[in-house]
C-alpha cells in the first residue's frame, strides 16, 4: 500500500524560529524516503502570493483581512495541499487556520464565530464530513518580548510585525485557546531555549507519534 498523505503544520509568533526547524524535518522525511511539499500562508499558490502581498502590506478592515486569508487558504487547499495528499506526499506548511484565528481573531479581535463559519466552509472535504485540518499542528511558544528582540534587527517589520507587544500578547493568547481547543493535534514547543534544544523537541514530537524513527537510528 501506498503511504498516507500527511499534513503538519506550524506556527507561532514572528520571530519564533519555525523555518529552520521546518527545513530540518523536510530533511528528515526525506531521509525515510517520503515526498515533502513545503508549503506557506498565506501564499503556496500565484494567487494565494498575491493575495499575501495584499495582506501583508496594504491597509484594511479586519473583515477584509480575514475574506483574503481564507480565499488564499481556499486556492492554496485546491491547488496544493489536498492534491499532494492524494498523492501520499508530507505536507509541511508555515502557518495555516490557527494563525487566522490566533492574529486576526485574537490580535484584531474579530468575531471567532465568522472566522468558525469561514472554516467550515473554506476547508470542507468533498469525501468527508470532517473539514480538513493538519495531522499535528507544531506551535513555537514564545514570549513576545523575546520574539520582538529575535526581530528588531533581522528585516524591515510588515504590518503585523510592527504591532505592539500587546498585540503579539493577545496572539500569544489565541494560539494557546485553539490548542486547548484541540490538544491533540497540537504539540506545544518552548522556543526560548537554544536552537538544538528547540529541534530535539519537534524531532520528539514525531517520534512520539510514529511519523519519523528515532533520530540515530531504528528501534
Amino acid at each position: 500500500m501506498p503511504a498516507a498523505g500527511l499534513f503538519f503544520t506550524f506556527e507561532g509568533i514572528d520571530g519564533a524560529g519555525k523555518s529552520t526547524h521546518i527545513a530540518a524535518l523536510a530533511d528528515a522525511f526525506t531521509a525515510e524516503g517520503r515526498v515533502v511539499t513545503l508549503t506557506r500562508e498565506p501564499g503556496g499558490t500565484p494567487l494565494a502570493e498575491k493575495l499575501r502581498e495584499l495582506v501583508l502590506n496594504d491597509a484594511m478592515d479586519p473583515l477584509s483581512e480575514a475574506l483574503l486569508m481564507f480565499a488564499a487558504r481556499r486556492d492554496h487547499l485546491q491547488q496544493v495541499i489536498e492534491p499532494a495528499l492524494a498523492r501520499g506526499e508530507v505536507v509541511l506548511c508555515d502557518r495555516f487556520t490557527d494563525a487566522t484565528f490566533a492574529y486576526q481573531g485574537s490580535g484584531r479581535g474579530f468575531d471567532l464565530n465568522v472566522l468558525r463559519q469561514l472554516e467550515n466552509w473554506v476547508q470542507a472535504r468533498p469525501d468527508s464530513p470532517q473539514i480538513r485540518q493538519p495531522d499535528l499542528t507544531v506551535w513555537f511558544d514564545l514570549p513576545p518580548e523575546v520574539a520582538a528582540q529575535r526581530l528588531v534587527a533581522a528585516r524591515m517589520p510588515d504590518r503585523f510585525e510592527s504591532q505592539p507587544q500587546a498585540f503579539f500578547e493577545r496572539v500569544a493568547s489565541g494560539y494557546a485557546q485553539r490548542m486547548q481547543a484541540s490538544p491533540e493535534r497540537f504539540a506545544r514547543i518552548a522556543s526560548d531555549l537554544p536552537r538544538e534544544a528547540v529541534w530535539q523537541q519537534v524531532r520528539q514530537a514525531f517520534e512520539q507519534r510514529n511519523w519519523l524513527p528515532p533520530e540515530g537510528g531504528r528501534a
